[in-house]
């Protein structure tokens, strides 16, 4: 894919995979219950999703709505159970009381996950401290990307915050890929793509009548069209 830039569309299902694929999806985030933000959906979903496309699927490990872990056995399970089905990328992220990195919840699913590629989501847009929390993370084995919006409240905040981490792409801490999404458009782009960020993110973009409908396979190759371009 050399100069490619990377379009990841969630998932919730096959139909949504299938249609995802067909707008020029290079992965796909799976997920359930977006009510709360993305749950981790269910084996029986994976191995639909799995069997459906043949693209790259990154598997949501979360069990609660918001950034705490919540119950890490749960979690542990999950994982390992994911696994076993054959889930062979992840996507993960808990903060804290204080906001920093839950290192224990973190490094204890990790270690199930075998080495297999992660991303940790926009729990760092709520971090007291981004740049301390690469660094915590900067060691795991697997980390290669984070999902990211540059802010709390959207990429139209974040765009200064993805622009000067973009600067230090390659620096400790700084290795993984930039993956912009939330309330990602299409006219930022232009002013991200020159920056060097060359991954992207979209949900509820890809379904313009809304989540209670499927991911529409137009929708999605406007955005693999305007990243050709």
């Amino acid at each position: 894919m050399s100069n490619r830039a990377v379009l990841e569309v969630i998932a919730l299902d096959a139909e949504d995979a299938v249609a995802a694929q067909a707008g020029g999806a290079d992965r796909l985030e799976l997920v359930t219950d977006m009510a709360a933000d993305g749950l981790t959906p269910s084996r029986e979903t994976f191995a639909a999703i799995r069997s459906a496309v043949d693209i790259p699927l990154r598997v949501m490990l979360r069990v609660a709505d918001g950034f705490a872990a919540g119950d890490v056995d749960v979690l542990v399970g999950k994982a390992r159970a994911m696994r076993r089905a054959g889930a062979d990328e992840y996507v993960l992220g808990f903060l804290d009381e204080d906001g920093h990195a839950d290192l224990v919840a973190v490094e204890r699913i990790v270690a199930e996950l075998d080495g297999a590629r992660w991303t940790y989501h926009r729990a760092i847009d709520r971090a007291a401290d981004r740049d301390a929390l690469r660094k915590q993370l900067a060691d795991l084995p697997g980390l290669d990307t984070y999902l990211t919006a540059g802010s709390p409240d959207g990429v139209d905040a974040g765009i200064p915050t993805l622009l000067a981490e973009a600067a230090r792409t390659g620096q400790p801490g700084y290795e993984p890929q930039i993956l912009v999404g939330g309330g990602l458009q299409l006219h930022h782009l232009p002013q991200l793509r020159a920056a060097g960020i060359d991954a992207f993110h979209i949900g509820g973009a890809a379904r313009p009548a809304g989540w209670s409908a499927p991911v529409d396979a137009a929708a999605v190759r406007e955005w693999r069209e305007a990243l050709d371009a």
